[in-house]
């Protein structure tokens, strides 16, 4: 029997229950589908996905195939949308099943139907629960009652560890069919998905390198090389260096590291260096990161719609001080050097994009999900429920109890930036 393995957000042969599955069968087909819709400009000139994203994604289908291919199998790289290309490859090479990912975003979950729909009927499609840290079947509670506050939700939940131990990679990888020998095909250059290439940023704090295995050396050095993680509950609001953070969000976001093994290798080095605030710091933002994932899936649409969660939220504006914002240049010097890390890296820090999103929502009084779209466009480590639901959390039409958050930038900066490096550094 022939499986097809539809590669998403889960760029890693470790802990993937769906490829687990996948290599069970006799003959299998590891596919990943470049959407052109990502590349395409809506109404306001902006891309699902920007030239720094798709270049760390690029370079984590280069690793993910060099990795499968020293296995004995390989990686199909196509160009199309995956609704009309799936079905197409399926009937050429006899496919019986295709495992994947389940998904939480609507999007990706209409994605998902109308695949079904335009499968052959003989062929069956499989998504697999496993890209989280937790089943949502083995919650303590429903998920219809997922808690709308976080500390309730970590309260309830930051004892029990995560539902299954990561898998590891398959015992044996199934040979690539002789018939798919002929869809293989070189990775697409971000000159072909309509991107202009993109320089290297020597200012910015992110390691170097797509795919997983970047991801686990950079996982390995934090956790056990350098020891950083050891002091992230005191450093991680800073907003230069490399290790004032973890880091690990771009390869989370695509899938290079699973969360179930970045929490096991957490609790290794907890039990052999000890735990202390500053681990379990790094396991309370994972467990935000969840929250904000099981809040997309019950609540669905409501995460994109203006009032948010709330509903009924007053209009905001949608002006030139959005795209001064955007640009980095409103005139506040730590807003637009945030912004101009952003524009020129990919990244900025969490304590950045606070400050960042609560200026256009607070004082700017513009509509908080032109900064998610931007963000959606700009950021590396771009992720669908974190990203949306943070930018609700701040602009209080989300799970925030006190009904969004307003920094004050002046004090801000003095607090986080007192000698003016990093607005410095950003707006040479």
């Amino acid at each position: 029997m022939v499986s097809l393995m539809w590669f998403k957000q889960d760029l890693r042969t470790d802990d993937n229950p769906a490829l687990q599955a996948a290599m069970q069968h006799a003959e299998c087909v590891p596919v990943y589908c470049l959407d052109p819709r990502w590349f395409v400009p809506d109404g306001r000139g902006l891309v699902r996905c920007g030239a720094r994203r798709a270049q760390f994604l690029l370079e984590s289908l280069v690793d993910l195939k060099r990795s499968l291919r020293l296995a004995g199998s390989d990686l199909l790289v196509l160009s199309g949308e995956p609704e009309q290309l799936l079905p197409a490859l399926c009937a050429a090479l006899g496919v019986a099943v295709i495992h994947t990912h389940e998904e939480h975003a609507p999007d990706e979950q209409a994605l998902l139907a109308r695949l079904g729909r335009s499968l052959p009927e003989q062929v069956e499609l499989k998504a697999e629960a496993g890209n989280g840290l937790f089943d949502p079947t083995q919650l303590p509670f429903a998920l219809d009652q997922l808690p709308g506050v976080f500390t309730r939700f970590r309260n309830k939940i930051e004892k029990q560890p995560p539902a299954h131990l990561p898998l590891g990679r398959p015992a044996a990888f199934a040979p690539l069919p002789a018939a798919a020998l002929e869809h293989v095909q070189a990775i697409p250059s971000l000159q072909d998905l309509g991107l202009e290439v993109v320089a290297v940023e020597p200012r910015t704090a992110l390691p170097a390198g797509g795919g997983e295995t970047a991801g686990r050396a950079w996982m390995d050095d934090y956790l056990w090389g350098s020891r950083a993680v050891r002091h992230y509950k005191d450093t991680r609001n800073q907003l230069l260096g490399r290790y004032f953070s973890s880091k690990l969000s771009p390869w989370l976001a695509h899938g290079c590291l699973s969360p179930r093994r970045i929490v096991e290798e957490l609790r290794a080095h907890e039990q052999g260096h000890g735990a202390n605030d500053s681990t379990y710091w790094l396991w309370f933002e994972l467990l935000w990161r969840e929250f904000f994932r099981l809040s997309l899936r019950v609540h669905g649409v409501a995460f994109f719609r203006h009032g948010g969660l709330a509903g009924g939220a007053p209009p905001r504006g949608n002006d030139q001080r959005w795209i001064d914002w955007r640009e980095g240049r409103t005139g506040q010097p730590f807003v637009d050097a945030c912004l101009r890390e952003l524009n020129a890296s990919g990244f900025m820090s969490n304590r950045g994009r606070q400050i960042a999103a609560s200026y256009l929502v607070h004082e700017l009084q513009q509509d908080w999900r032109l900064g998610a779209s931007w963000f959606e466009q700009q950021l590396v480590d771009y992720d669908v429920a974190s990203n949306w639901g943070n930018w609700a959390y701040i602009a209080g039409v989300g799970h925030d109890p006190r009904g969004g958050r307003a920094f004050n930038v002046a004090m801000q900066a003095q607090r986080h930036d007192p000698e003016g490096t990093y607005v410095a550094t950003w707006l040479k």
